[in-house]
């Protein structure tokens, strides 16, 4: 550690301003002395607006550290235990689900990707500061930080969305997290917590192991850092940390790491004359550069990795950057982190109850309500029941929902799972002949921390509205499934209520249910059974198209059709039908997204994250083509499910498959080829009609030949 760097740190440990130094103990000169400073300040910020010319002055000083230090230039910023500890307090705190979701760049640059990219690390960033503000600061208070990103034209900050709609993406390089200021709408650089730069190929540094990025990259965050900290130097804000380092962080589509800066400004010489060669002597002689090594915050898919190490990195400074501004916090991480052990115990408990099935069937989901088996989650302590039963339903259990208009008891008559979440079939005490399906979600105190698996909420409540809206919509179709009635759970039992049972403290009130008919079996059964013919199949593509016919009408779209999502009608009925189930994805405006599926998701969808007027037909294709036994390849990223669509159509492996199977379907396989990514709406009603004439139902005898 340099001479300097000690001093530093010493000055900062003693609470020491980089202005004392100069301003002395108040006399007249030196009241003059740092009013010049102040004016001088000022003009070297004005000046200090060129990126490239800094980094550039940067050359000499990055090739030594280059040569003779390689990976080994930088400190990390946070130790390893430091990080642990954090981790253990944050097993209570829940992150909200990110509504935009970043693509992996994988095919050339475009706006549409950059503009994806933007909006998600806004997304993340105001996500991460509001999880840690209500975690650690707030008693109701409200968030007192909001998040922009800065145009670089003007050095002004700007909601994403408000700059993308003024044709400003090209321009926008970071995103801060900045103080609310009514003042100034467009931010003030004294007030940037956290700067985040869009650094489209940092994942390359994951990738081959290195901890030194570019010049390039490496020189725009240290000139961003040198602005940030020299604006806090002219602050009159007394909340602030002096010298207070600053934290830039480097994402992309992917990964992301943390790079902290510190040092006294008071040593920066204000040479105005020259801001570029004073800011470098100060990096080089003056501050101390600690830099996180580059990891995954989110996943291939887009899913925020909120546990994953480089996701804690981020938030560690971001926690950091919001301990500068606000204090000390009113629950520390030595507090939080010391509930782990009970945290832990509880979850040992937990898993024990998955060991217990029925039928076969794992209670697993039920007893935790939101999470996948890999992953247990915790309830907050105040959100739990005392004497809380675990949720356990079996054949035979009775259910009273209530809805606005009236109390139905329902009856279990069987349980099924469709590969990921676990359903029932029962009946209406009142009407014991006719079967529905029954979906329970997650009790309303797990709510908050199911967002990092929101399968039970589109099984329920969200397949709930769709439904509701295409009921209220006219919508109507054998084809699809029909919403018999929602609501919430008011009791269970084994047998009928007593009159005397106290619905409210039972450990399931609240639980919303959502009950549909008809009862079928699922084409994943089909397919296991190997029942799913070409007969089948015909009929399957014809109901299904059907089916998104209606819905298209109303600008309803599926947004998740798979083998799990259709479904095969025999009972009660002449000719097998197929009914396309599980909406809870359905896109109803713009902003919906669709579930994301590596082997059955658009090609739109997998790219830009929502569906195009093609999409549902161009998965049903897929669906199809893997049910009639078509190679299910290994898929384990976008970017080899997209390698894997331009594969298969340009070699028209889809094609072939399904000629052997029907004409009809090649046809159809070829005529959704030539749609597909495109906003051309598809002709549902001629590939009806050319369907229905392949369909065996239509046959009514053989005909008569009266010529004779």
């Amino acid at each position: 550690m340099s001479k300097d760097s000690y001093e530093r740190k010493t000055r900062s440990s003693a609470g020491i301003s980089p202005d004392q130094t100069s301003i002395g103990s108040g006399t007249k000169r030196s009241s003059v002395s740092s009013g010049g400073r102040t004016r001088d300040k000022k003009e070297f910020l004005r000046r200090f607006v060129d990126c490239k010319t800094f980094t550039c002055n940067l050359e000499e000083w990055f090739k030594d550290i280059s040569e003779n230090s390689g990976q080994e230039t930088f400190d990390v910023p946070f130790e390893l235990v430091e990080l642990q500890k954090f981790d253990y307090a944050l097993e209570g705190v829940s992150f909200q689900q990110l509504i935009r979701m970043p693509s992996a760049v994988y095919a050339s640059s475009s706006d549409g990707v950059e503009t994806t990219a933007v909006l998600a690390i806004e997304d993340f960033l105001h996500a991460s500061v509001k999880g840690l503000w209500e975690a650690f600061w707030s008693e109701g208070e409200p968030l007192p930080f909001y998040v922009a990103c800065l145009y670089n034209e003007n050095m002004k900050f700007y909601q994403a969305e408000s700059a993308i709609a003024n044709g400003k993406v090209g321009g926008l390089s970071a995103t801060a997290i900045l103080l609310k200021n009514a003042k100034h709408p467009h931010g003030k650089w004294d007030e940037v917590l956290e700067l985040a730069l869009l650094t489209p190929d940092i994942g390359t540094l994951a990738v081959e192991g290195a901890r030194l990025p570019s010049l390039s990259i490496l020189g725009e965050a240290l000139y961003f850092a040198v602005r940030m900290m020299l604006s806090r130097s002219l602050s009159k804000s007394s909340f602030l940390q002096s010298p207070s380092p600053v934290f830039v962080l480097l994402v992309d589509s992917q990964y992301a790491g943390v790079i902290k800066v510190e040092g006294d400004v008071s040593k920066l010489k204000l040479n105005v004359n020259n801001v570029y060669e004073s800011a470098t002597e100060w990096i080089k002689h003056h501050s101390n550069i600690s830099m996180s090594p580059i990891d995954r915050i989110w996943n291939k898919l887009g899913n925020a990795n909120w546990g994953d190490i480089g996701a804690l990195q981020v938030l560690f400074a971001t926690y950091h950057s919001i301990l500068q501004l606000a204090g000390m916090p009113k629950q520390s991480i030595e507090d939080l982190a010391a509930d782990h052990s009970s945290r832990l115990q509880a979850r040992r408990m937990e898993r024990q109850f998955a060991d217990t099935t029925v039928n076969g069937h794992s209670l697993h989901q039920y007893q935790q309500g939101h999470v996948s088996p890999e992953i247990v989650e915790v309830l907050d302590e105040s959100n739990r029941r005392e004497n809380a039963e675990p949720m356990k339903l079996e054949i035979g259990s009775v259910l009273w929902l209530e809805d606005s208009n009236s109390q139905k008891d329902y009856e279990i008559s069987e349980i099924r799972c469709d590969g990921e979440l676990t359903y029932y079939i029962a009946f209406s005490i009142d009407d014991p002949g006719r079967s529905l399906c029954l979906y329970i979600g997650s009790h309303p105190s797990q709510v908050e921390p199911a967002w990092e698996d929101m399968n039970l909420w589109y099984q329920v409540q969200r397949q709930t509205k769709v439904l509701t809206v295409m009921k209220q919509k006219g919508l109507s179709s054998k084809y699809l499934p029909q919403l018999i009635a929602s609501g919430k759970i008011s009791h269970t039992s084994r047998s009928r209520r007593s009159s005397s049972s106290d619905d409210c403290n039972h450990p399931w009130w609240g639980t919303p249910v959502l009950v549909t008919t008809p009862v079928g079996e699922t084409v994943t059964d089909m397919v296991r059974r190997s029942c799913f013919g070409s007969d089948e199949a015909i009929k399957c593509c014809h109901d299904c198209l059907s089916a998104l016919s209606t819905a298209s009408s109303s600008g309803v779209r599926h947004g998740d059709i798979r083998p799990e999502n259709v479904m095969c009608i025999t009972s009660g009925v002449r000719y097998p039908y197929f009914v396309l189930i599980g909406w809870g994805h359905a896109v109803l405006e713009e902003r919906d997204r669709p579930a994301m599926n590596l082997h059955f998701s658009s090609t739109y969808a997998l790219e830009e994250g929502k569906l195009c007027s093609a999409s549902d037909a161009e998965s049903l294709v897929y669906m199809l083509y893997f049910c009639s036994g078509g190679e299910l390849p290994e898929l384990d990223s976008v970017e080899g499910a997209l390698q894997w669509r331009e594969r298969a159509w340009s070699k028209r492996l889809i094609q072939q498959k399904l000629g052997d199977i029907s004409a009809i379907l090649k046809a159809f396989a070829d005529y959704v080829d030539s749609l597909c990514g495109t906003p051309y709406p598809i002709d549902y009603d001629i590939w009806l009609r050319r369907l229905k004439r392949h369909i065996r139902e239509d046959d009514h005898g053989k005909e008569i030949d009266m010529s004779g």
